[in-house]
Parts: structure tokens; sequence; C-alpha cells
């Protein structure tokens, strides 16, 4: 069946980042509240503005309710879905679709968490799996470890390619004064860090910290009125393959195999013409997984692409621009924050680290433990 997906019919008007790394003293709401106003000043809008709300806060299970409340708004359409790092690609498309359907006129997506002030460590699942849990599984990091190293015993993946993301990404987060990480990394200082969970050491894993993120969103032909350079959504899909990782029916393979064609066909370009990819870092082996199913190399041969500087600064193909969650930011869920830096990239504001001449970009998310995938195809309006 063919998808009838509004393609540059809404746009991103504006989008803000705040607290990223440590932000004491504040709850994660404060942080998403913080980040909310900034995002619509950014649009030249203000808070009543907004009548479509989405948000999911992970201590929060009405945070839907507690934003709209905070800001002071009444949204005629609330979403507080819920999948995990991927949820804010999936409230981009219901933001879409309502806002074609003249369900709400200004579409917020927020998030935040203080998890690095409040915990300090990686996120365990809240359900106790029963296959797995007997086991004593170090999740999530455990089950990543199990997908890398798969694609090392099937593909010859080595621990130096997983280095090469993790230096690029380091080599980005220098280039950007909000990244929470910027010191040197070279391949030497990673393959001397402490191990984690084989094949994973600390370098390996993402950060741990505070932040908050927001985007708006409204109608292209408001977009156009408001003074900004709208970043258009020119498709978006998502998929689910399992929910735990013992049930990933291939573990080097992941939903965004399929999402992947069917988001392109939606914005009707291809991987080749794509100019900055915005992934969902958490382990090092995400994007080498991610850049297969997405059609930038062929399934195994994700390991050597990444090598020699390829997704660095400099390089062939422009990935993870701000730092990623292995360098820049990672507060419990990242995904938002791939929207935000590709909408940046495209609106022409990224600062020194800016890729020339960027039209379009994908924003990517992942849920639970590579089982919800999701991404966003975004476009100047050269690409109308």
């Amino acid at each position: 069946m063919k998808e009838n997906f509004p393609r540059g019919k809404t746009a991103i008007v504006g989008s803000a980042t705040f607290g990223c790394g440590a932000a004491p003293g504040y709850s994660a709401m404060e942080l998403a509240h913080q980040a909310s106003v900034l995002a619509l000043q950014a649009a030249g809008l203000k808070p009543s503005d907004v009548d479509g709300l989405f948000t999911v806060i992970m201590d929060d299970a009405l945070s839907g309710l507690t934003l709209a409340e905070t800001l002071g708004i009444h949204p005629r359409f609330l979403d507080n879905n819920r999948t995990g790092g991927s949820s804010f690609q999936v409230h981009a498309m219901i933001a879409a679709l309502a806002l074609d359907a003249g369900l709400c006129d200004v579409a917020l997506i927020a998030y935040g968490s203080n998890q690095r002030s409040n915990t300090g460590k990686l996120m365990q699942s809240s359900r106790p799996s029963p296959w797995e849990g007997p086991y004593k599984p170090m999740r999530p990091i455990s089950s990543y470890a199990l997908a890398a190293a798969r694609h090392m015993h099937q593909y010859g993946t080595t621990r130096e390619q997983l280095g090469a993301v993790a230096i690029a990404a380091r080599q980005w987060a220098q280039l950007n004064p909000e990244a929470f990480v910027r010191d040197p990394l070279t391949l030497e200082d990673y393959l001397g860090a402490r191990m984690v969970a084989d094949p994973f050491n600390v370098r390996d894993c993402c950060l741990v910290t505070d932040g908050a993120a927001a985007v708006v969103m409204t109608r292209a032909d408001r977009a156009r009125d408001l003074g900004v350079r709208p970043v258009y959504l020119l498709g978006g899909a998502q998929g689910t393959t399992h929910r735990e990782m013992s049930c990933m029916p291939d573990l080097t393979v992941t939903a965004l195999a399929e999402a992947g064609r069917r988001a392109y066909a939606q914005a009707g370009v291809t991987a080749g013409e794509i100019d900055v990819v915005e992934l969902y870092d958490a382990f090092t082996i995400n994007p080498i997984l991610f850049l297969e199913d997405l059609g930038f190399c062929a399934k195994g041969e994700g390991g050597a692409f990444v090598e020699g500087g390829r997704i660095a600064p400099g390089g062939q193909l422009a990935v993870n621009t701000n730092g990623g969650g292995l360098s820049c930011v990672h507060p419990g869920m990242y995904g938002l924050f791939t929207i935000v830096e590709a909408a940046r990239q495209l609106a022409g504001q990224a600062g020194e680290r800016q890729v020339a001449d960027a039209r379009l970009a994908i924003a990517q998310g992942n849920g639970g433990e590579l089982s919800h995938e999701a991404l966003l195809i975004l476009g100047t309006e050269e690409t109308l």
C-alpha cells in the first residue's frame, strides 16, 4: 500500500537545547520547560500559541499533562507516546499528520532529563525479562554488546572499527561548544579504556548527562510567515522487531532496514542524496548497524565504512555532527537531540561544525534495545 505522508506540508521552525551535560538543581520537567520556551522564542512564538503538545519524560507517566500545566497552556491535541529514545521521531510524524489535518496549528515536542544529577548511571529496564533476567544482564549495555559481538563474528568487524565511531564523534564534539566531553580521543586511548561488557569498553558507551531539547512545528504556509528558515519534514517511518533482545530476529539487522525504505519513498530521495546523518549512537555498534540498514553501505560493510575518518569532520559523510550520544549529550533518551541537530544543520545554524550546502538530513531514533527504530527525512526549501 502506498503511504500518503504529507511530504513538505509541515516544517520545524524553532529548536533548542538546555542544560546539556550537568544541570544540578533542575528537575526533568523544569529542563523540558526551559528548552520549550527557548525553542518557541527561536520561532518567534510564545507558549500560548501551542495547541499541540508532544512529550515523554521518564519519571512522569503523565508528563504531557504536567508540561501543559507547567507552560500554562490548554492544548487541543496531546500525545504522550513512549517507545524509548525513538519516541520523538514518532511524535514528529504524528504532529505532521495532526497539523496537516488541522487538528492543531503549532506543535511543540519536548523532552528533559536530569539523569546525571539524579542517578548518575545508565537506566536499567523497568520491566525484568523472564527469559534474560536469570542471567543478570547489565542492561542495556550487555544487549548492545551482544549485537556487536555477533556483527564481529559474522562480518569480521574489529574493535578498531568500533573505535573509529567513538573517535569521529569526539572530533565532531570538539567543534561543538555544547558538547559535554571535548577532550581529544586517540585510537590508543580508545583501545586502552576500561572494559565494561565484552567487546565494549567505556568509550563504546554513551554519556550519562542531564539535558533537554525541544522543537516547534507548524504548517508550511505559516512557517514561511514567521521570519525563520523552515526545515521541512519530507518523510518519516518507524518499525518494531522485538522487545527483548533474546527475541530479536537477527542481531545484525534492525527495523531501519524496512523503515528506511519507506521514508526514502515518501521523501522521494535516496541514501546517496543525504548530506547529514544524525544517528542514535547509544553504543558504537549502533551507527555501524544503522548506516548499513539505511543503505549507505552493504550489510556487513559498516565497520569498513566508518574507518579512515569517513564519518568524521571533513570525511565522506557527516554523521552525528554535534558529537552524538557518545560525546555530546545523552540524558536517558537521545532521539530529540538528533532532530535538533539535523534542523540546525539545514537551517545553517551549526557554527564551526556546519556542513556546507546541507540540504537533506536524516534524524533517527532508537527505542528499547534495538527494538524500535524511527527516522525523519528533513529538507530545506530547495528540496520541496
